[in-house]
């Protein structure tokens, strides 16, 4: 059997958040929403902080320098949350 359908990558082309989301719309039209609590330190961030990104990787991820948080565009399609925040010793 001869398969001709490729796999399109997932990318992501803008980003926005708000207290509820973060939603990605890609670049082949699709738009994936995630809770905002998906990512602690997003969750925990200023306006200011949530809205300072950079698209990384030629649009595979996302990256807030401010709070140094990455999320990946196949992260938030396959629904796979930020690891929780370690609770320090003590």
């Amino acid at each position: 059997m001869n398969t001709a359908a490729k796999l399109q990558e997932v990318r992501i082309k803008e980003i926005t958040i708000d207290d509820e989301a973060i939603t990605a719309y890609l670049v082949d039209g699709r738009k994936v929403s995630v809770p905002l609590a998906w990512s602690w330190r997003l969750s925990e961030a200023t306006p200011e902080q949530r809205g300072h990104y950079e698209i990384i990787g030629d649009g595979h991820g996302v990256h807030w320098p401010d709070i140094d948080e990455d999320i990946s565009a196949e992260g938030m399609l396959y629904g796979i949350p930020a690891p929780k925040r370690k609770k320090a010793p003590g």
